[in-house]
């Protein structure tokens, strides 16, 4: 076996170099790769057939060249979708959510690839009709992904929400459901939210402005045109997105408007859905909340006064302002209070402490609280949404080794029942894996959480290689749950490991606030950190690790390349990686750069924040030095990270590294941030992922 992977028999794409400079703060910036930004990008997302033919040329050819260096794993690919498709339950269904005398449900036909909606009346599965068929809607489409099927209070008709372009604009229609046919009403350009009105014949939605942020709110009555439409909200700064909610009594409908780190909720009637929303308290820069309600009381979760990890305060639909919040469940440091349900006599809220969920269940006669007890070292548990909230609760529990299962939990009595276990057809042990939690010690001395899974028996001496994955950003704590994909890496040798890492709030809202702005390094300190750890531990050795991640997590990966010692990393996998983060920080027309400034900084009017950033900014610190093999992938009609940043940081990359390592972008030209729509076609995209990491690896003969 040679020290490398066989490279293709062809040269890599080299990308024309037309320096553009620009000048903030007495700075200036030199980027010779701006042109493969397309000008006309917002038509590009609606129309990505008008790509400049040059910038088209330019990611074909990248792509050809990705097919080359990657042809020798073709037969590896498919033994991996196989393996992949083979562990899952292809005819599979959700638990039915009842809702008044029916029962809501998905389910899955053999050889599908998108969820058919359903419901039966009650328990009686003969009685099944469907309600909309992805498979039949999305037949022939290259691109096909389902933001919503909501059906109306009355179950007479269906809200649904579709996008054909992978750019994120919705189209809105209403299905009759008695009739199987659709109604003349159709609104385009909405975000994909959509909630019924109490009668029936109304809904509201989001529409986004030019620049694809959700900014206003507007109640559609059907038969009438949507030029015609209702504006109920119209949010006026730039840097908020505005959302939509109902409450648990399906009383009320709540307008929400936030940014990373401010929010404000507006209520109103779902009997009233064209009237005057009122708002609950307005925003603070700095203060999160967000509404539940059940029987006229509001339970609003907050961090105001100093609560960062947040408590719990009441007030009535009556005097919802914070003059009247009466707090309940107090603030505890260091104990993260996710999100809470409002249930008649019960509340239930979700909350992590030292990296590691629970469910609390609270009385609200007697304020006397449970919690739901687990004993694995490491899990996952999740509170999952339903159409009625009476006395059952309704929550998914899982491991590195042990797949789903979804419970029923009755909140008075604390009987519980399983409804259902996730199912690998291929079958699947969890005796034969082995699930650790450890800790890394960062820089500064903070314990960074690691969860780890590898096979049972696998021999802890620094040979075997490992896959670490991290993101770090936005607050999004990364669970330990169960993926049936991870097993095609596991079961060839392969440590999985994944880094809680200061970005998200694992470690609470403080594990946040130590890894966003002027702290971000934090989180590529954790992760090179963690890595160490790995080998220090006996996990794999230095040389073996290859690093995963996307979108945020691609910019951990990315500036985790520009800051890790010679020779820790093997290789690199970049998923739509955030990459070119200060340029597209100081361009405030792109869809997300204005909300995006309280995670980032603000590099237009803080000069201190401009040089921050450039100072990680992988695509503006690549160097003339040696990198590890990487393969980084964009998506052409992608509205969150830009198609042009990915292509433009391996085009530097390839550009100016120093080494013959493999180099590939492989850039979807049918699809968005997410990638593939249809759940085998995204297992094909994994494939080819997990067999670049075998190849580098050198176990892409396993």
């Amino acid at each position: 076996m040679t020290d490398q992977p066989p490279i293709a028999k062809r040269e890599p794409p080299i990308a024309k170099r037309e320096i553009v400079s620009t000048s903030y703060h007495g700075r200036t910036i030199e980027d010779p790769y701006v042109w493969l930004k397309d000008p006309r990008w917002q038509e590009v997302m609606r129309e990505p057939e008008i790509l400049d033919r040059e910038i088209r040329a330019h990611l074909d050819a990248e792509n050809e060249y990705a097919d080359a260096a990657l042809a020798s794993t073709a037969a590896l690919q498919e033994t991996l979708f196989a393996e992949m498709r083979g562990r899952i339950k292809e005819d599979d269904a959700s638990v039915p959510a009842p809702d008044g005398p029916w029962q809501y449900y998905t389910r899955y036909e053999t050889n599908g690839q998108y969820p058919i909606f359903c419901r039966r009346a009650g328990d009686d599965d003969s009685s099944e009709r469907t309600l909309f068929h992805g498979d039949l809607e999305g037949a022939g489409k290259e691109f096909f992904r389902i933001a919503a099927v909501q059906h109306s209070p009355d179950h007479r008709r269906l809200a649904i929400g579709i996008d054909e372009k992978g750019s994120e604009y919705y189209a809105l229609r209403v299905k009759d459901i008695e009739t199987d046919a659709y109604l003349a009403d159709v609104i385009e350009d909405a975000s994909g939210d959509v909630e019924w009105a109490a009668d029936g014949e109304s809904f509201l939605y989001t529409k986004l402005d030019d620049n694809h942020r959700p900014r206003w709110v507007y109640s559609h009555r059907l038969g009438t045109a949507p030029a015609d439409d209702s504006l109920i909200y119209e949010e006026p700064d730039a840097g908020f997105f505005v959302g939509l909610a109902k409450s648990e009594s399906g009383d009320y409908l709540f307008i929400s408007s936030h940014d990373h780190e401010t929010s404000e909720v507006r209520i109103l009637s779902a009997s009233d859905s064209e009237g005057t929303p009122r708002l609950i308290a307005e925003r603070h820069e700095g203060t999160l909340y967000d509404i539940s309600e059940q029987g006229g009381r509001l339970f609003i979760l907050t961090n105001i006064d100093g609560a960062e990890d947040f408590k719990v305060v009441e007030a009535s639909v009556a005097d919802p302002g914070p003059a009247h919040w009466k707090e309940i469940v107090p603030h505890t440091p260091g104990i993260l209070i996710h999100g809470v349900v409002a249930f008649p006599r019960h509340l239930v809220r979700l909350e992590t402490e030292e990296a590691l969920p629970r469910i609390v269940v609270r009385d609200l006669e007697s304020g006397e609280e449970h919690a739901i007890a687990v004993d694995e070292e490491a899990f996952s548990l999740g509170l999952l949404p339903m159409l009625e909230y009476r006395q059952t609760l309704r929550y998914a529990y899982s491991s590195p080794t042990t797949p789903s299962r979804v419970y029923d939990y009755d909140l008075s009595s604390r009987d519980q029942v399983l409804r259902k276990e996730q199912e690998i057809p291929s079958g699947h042990n969890p005796a034969d894996y082995v699930t650790r939690r450890i800790h890394a010690t960062s820089h500064d001395g903070e314990r960074v959480p690691i969860t780890i899974v590898h096979r049972k028996g696998l021999a802890l001496d620094g040979s075997a290689p490992c896959l670490l994955y991290g993101y770090g950003s936005y607050g999004m704590s990364m669970p330990a749950a169960f993926e049936t994909s991870r097993l095609s890496l596991i079961d060839r040798g392969f440590v999985y490991a994944v880094a809680h890492i200061r970005g998200g709030k694992e470690g609470g809202y403080r594990w946040y606030r130590t890894g966003k702005r002027q702290e971000k390094k934090n989180s590529f300190l954790d992760f090179i950190d963690s890595a160490k750890q790995l080998v220090a531990d006996g996990y794999t050795s230095a040389g073996q690790i290859v690093i995963f991640g996307g979108s945020a997590g691609g910019l951990l990966v990315g500036a985790t390349l520009n800051m890790a010692p010679q020779g820790l990393l093997k290789g690199a996998i970049a998923e739509v990686p955030f990459v070119d983060v200060l340029n597209t920080m100081l361009d405030a027309d792109l869809p997300l750069t204005p909300p995006e400034w309280p995670e980032w900084g603000n590099p237009i009017e803080d000069v201190d924040a401009y040089d921050y950033i450039q100072s990680y900014s992988p695509y503006d610190n690549v160097e003339p030095r040696e990198y590890p093999h990487l393969l980084a992938t964009a998506g052409l009609t992608d509205p969150r990270v830009t198609y042009w940043e990915p292509a433009k940081w391996v085009a530097k990359l390839r550009a100016t590294k120093t080494d013959d390592n493999l180099l590939l972008l492989r850039t979807r030209m049918g699809a968005g941030h997410g990638g593939a729509s249809g759940r085998f076609d995204h297992l094909k995209e994994l494939a080819e992922v997990y067999a670049f990491a075998l190849l580098v690896s050198e176990r892409a003969e396993g």
